[in-house]
């Protein structure tokens, strides 16, 4: 039991301490891709993550949950192999793939080999602590990551890259000393089961399908914007090693918020804060369009606490609409809804920035957000009261 949960520890800090993210958008740049480019490869990430969002729980049952740790650990470490020795395009294309593919593998086998150990040991009381210390551990991380990214790259852009590399091969050998936990439940017919709860979640459950939905494009919506971030920061002419630093107090500010979601939640009530996600998500945008300073940075800093609200938030509203036996099913549908609308929005905003200007496609993104977001949340909320199933 505990050989698997140290290993499960350090293959969360390989995916997870993150040097590349605060400076990934210059390192495009000095390569030659313009915004529009970046966002094809994060649509392409996303891409590559859909496809296997809602099935890599099941084929962890059927393969088991260690082989997929480990492919996805050996997928995740060729993707940043390839990004440090490679300068064009395509090459960043097929990285992503190899990156995208590797995080959803890991991502739906981990909390199950998790659960799986300790039931074994009959200490399921004890999951929860254990999937809390992985999450902090994941979360402090990649703060922490931010700062000594900023660092490296002041030396070199390509140095994070290098050592990303070697910080995600330590979960290959993490991933091959855990033990696989035999299981007696096996799924008889998972494609159908699948598809009845997609139907259940998107057809016949008409109000969670519009919870699932806003939280899709509100999800779709902090994920735009945090790809926003660099961009502002270019704009600013903001010294390299200023990156880091700025991208763990904007990380931060999601975790503190979170801690306090539940609070918030209770006091405004499901109605008020749908509401009050859409305005400050929305106003975020606008506000930082036309406030392309320095001071700029503070509405990004209120946009990231409403973005550290919504996501336990809109999460929680799901999970109480939703029955035990599907609600993992169900949350993995929730990902795969705010995947494919980020796949679908960003490369034309990434087109918007480079054709026009970084206020416009700001300014676009609002427009994008707003009109389906607004429809979203008034039936979403109409049965507020009836939320709890």
């Amino acid at each position: 039991m505990k050989r698997n949960i140290l290993a499960l520890y350090l293959i969360k800090l390989s995916k997870w301490f993150t040097l590349v993210m605060p400076i990934i958008v210059l390192f495009y740049e000095k390569h030659g891709l313009g915004l529009q480019d970046v966002f094809i490869l994060k649509s392409v990430y996303s891409v590559a993550a859909v496809a296997l969002e809602i099935p890599s729980g099941y084929l962890a049952d059927v393969w088991g949950r260690r082989k997929c740790l480990i492919l996805g650990c050996i997928l995740f470490f060729l993707g940043y192999l390839c990004y440090s020795f490679t300068s064009t395009f395509t090459a960043f294309l097929f990285a992503e793939i190899l990156l995208g593919t590797g995080q959803t593998l890991v991502n739906g086998a981990d909390s199950a080999l998790l659960y799986d150990t300790t039931a074994q040991y009959q200490k399921e009381n004890l999951y929860l602590r254990y999937e809390g210390r992985i999450t902090m551990i994941g979360n402090f991380a990649e703060a922490l990551a931010g700062i000594f990214g900023g660092l490296l790259a002041a030396y070199s852009l390509r140095l994070p890259f290098y050592a990303q590399a070697v910080i995600a091969f330590t979960g290959i050998p993490a991933a091959f000393v855990l033990k696989e936990v035999s299981r007696s439940n096996k799924i008889q017919n998972p494609v159908n089961e699948i598809v009845r709860i997609i139907k259940y979640s998107l057809v016949t459950n008409k109000q969670l399908c519009y919870n699932i939905m806003y939280s899709g494009i509100i999800g779709a919506a902090t994920l735009t914007m945090a790809w926003f971030v660099q961009p502002v920061l270019m704009y600013l002419k903001t010294p390299v090693s200023w990156y880091g630093v700025i991208w763990t107090v904007l990380n931060l500010t999601v975790g503190f918020a979170a801690l306090w979601s539940d609070r918030v939640d209770n006091y405004f009530g499901p109605r008020k804060m749908g509401i009050l996600i859409l305005v400050f998500i929305v106003g975020g945008y606008i506000s930082l369009a036309f406030n392309l300073t320095y001071a700029g940075l503070a509405i990004l800093f209120v946009f990231y606490i409403f973005r550290g609200f919504a996501t336990p938030i809109l999460k929680g509203y799901i999970n109480q609409m939703t029955f035990s036996d599907m609600r993992a099913t169900v949350l993995s549908i929730r990902n795969f809804i705010i995947r494919l609308m980020f796949a679908a929005i960003a490369p034309f905003i990434g087109w918007l920035n480079d054709m026009y200007s970084l206020q416009i496609a700001l300014l676009i993104s609002a427009g994008i957000i707003l009109i389906p977001g607004g429809v979203l949340l008034y039936y979403s909320t109409s049965r507020a009261d009836r939320i709890i199933i």
